[in-house]
């Protein structure tokens, strides 16, 4: 791209339009990405606050973890709606929009007198995933040169990992030293440091293609599609339905107080960053490889944490590999989808956010069903063998030799 302040970029399905300087560009990237960030930290903030927000309106585990619940039906739902009925707005306008439902939901939720209220707060926050997420996903060709997209959409994506690495850890800690109110009143107070960076360094996005609900069908035609939603489901619906109820497995089985689970969670983030960005430089070139080899890690640590994780040297070292693993595997399933979809980016970001968010919910559904009336042990043996199930899907497909569209 020119050094100059504006080049023209040509956009599939519009006119040629201005893009910003390469420096704009990319502040506007990290301004999506922060975005991103601000919202899978309150998505699972509640995972490091869960006994203490339970204990609050005396409630159980099972119970609390409905916050999780709430935002990913909603989140799957609201993902193809508002994607499609908003199809001519400007997408500057749609992301500053779900930025201050964002802030709001915050605050709602850390005033909340009573837990139904802190529900209402979680299903806007499930509004706000599946519209920012479908749109925001699919920004980095918008907003950088062709050959930086690649970078850019890691850069993107780099804000999964960095919610566990920075967000849940930093939560949790403000939740032992000042409550888990606050927690959620500075996640707040960070949406809006986000909104004003969006309204400031993102230029206006008119949209380029208008994504509608046979556009949606269409893509569920594609055996490559339905086969990226079978492995989406069964990998998050694995590592959800355990990492929910890891902050009671730490408690129960680990025998660690909070403080010290702080610091396992932010080894985990951190293992997370590692695959985030591990996983987006190999998953181009071995898709299915690097999905595969993820599910399987995530297999491995939740059947072995029962056993090696009544120490603490044992529970730190799975987390770490657990880390590492799903820090893959959002990056893995979006370039999978993309694939199987070539020509409809945000098609393939709105399939991918609902049938994630979809499955984090009957994870965390399923994880405090099983959680109430066993232990959190049970819970990780059930994700092991969910893990397990994509494991043997990769390699039947491997063994049928499917292949990507020719156009890809």
């Amino acid at each position: 791209m020119a050094s100059s302040s504006t080049s023209t970029t040509h956009h599939p399905g519009g006119a040629d339009r201005p893009t910003p300087s390469p420096v704009l560009g990319w502040l506007a990237v990290v301004s999506v990405m922060l975005g991103i960030f601000s919202i899978v930290t309150t998505e699972i903030l509640p995972i490091g606050l869960l006994t203490k927000i339970g204990a609050s309106f005396t409630i159980s585990d099972g119970m609390a973890g409905l916050m999780m619940t709430m935002p990913g039906f909603l989140a799957a739902i609201s993902a193809p709606v508002v994607t499609v009925s908003t199809a001519r707005v400007d997408r500057r306008l749609m992301l500053s929009m779900f930025m201050i439902l964002l802030a709001g939901a915050n605050f709602l939720a850390a005033a909340a007198p009573d837990y139904w209220i802190v529900l209402v707060s979680r299903i806007v926050v499930g509004v706000v995933i599946g519209g920012f997420w479908s749109i925001g996903a699919s920004l980095a060709e918008r907003l950088v040169p062709a050959q930086s997209v690649g970078r850019a959409t890691a850069v993107i994506f780099s804000a999964v990992p960095l919610g566990s690495v920075l967000g849940v850890p930093a939560g949790t800690f403000i939740g032992d030293m000042a409550g888990w109110r606050t927690a959620f009143a500075v996640m707040g107070a960070l949406t809006v440091g986000v909104l004003i960076m969006l309204l400031v360094v993102m230029p206006p996005l008119p949209p380029t293609q208008t994504t509608r609900l046979n556009v949606l069908r269409g893509m569920l035609k594609s055996a490559n599609a339905r086969f990226a939603l079978v492995l989406t489901v069964l990998v998050v619906l694995a590592h959800f339905g355990a990492y929910t109820y890891v902050t009671p497995f730490l408690e129960q089985v680990t025998d660690v107080g909070p403080r010290l689970i702080t610091v396992f969670l932010l080894i985990y983030g951190a293992a997370g960053i590692i695959g985030n960005f591990l996983g987006g430089a190999l998953v181009t070139r071995h898709p299915r490889a690097i999905f595969g080899l993820a599910a399987a890690m995530i297999a491995a640590t939740t059947l072995l944490l029962p056993v090696l994780g009544q120490w603490q040297i044992g529970a730190v070292a799975l987390l770490i590999v657990w880390g590492v693993a799903y820090g893959a595997v959002p990056v893995s399933s979006q370039t999978w989808f993309a694939k199987a979809t070539p020509g409809a980016p945000e098609a393939a970001a709105v399939l991918f956010t609902a049938s994630f968010q979809a499955t984090i919910s009957l994870g965390a559904l399923a994880g405090g069903f099983v959680v109430d009336r066993t232990s959190p042990s049970t819970v990780m043996m059930l994700g092991g063998v969910t893990a397990t199930l994509m494991v043997v899907a990769v390699s039947a497909h491997f063994a049928r030799r499917l292949t990507w569209p020719d156009n890809t």
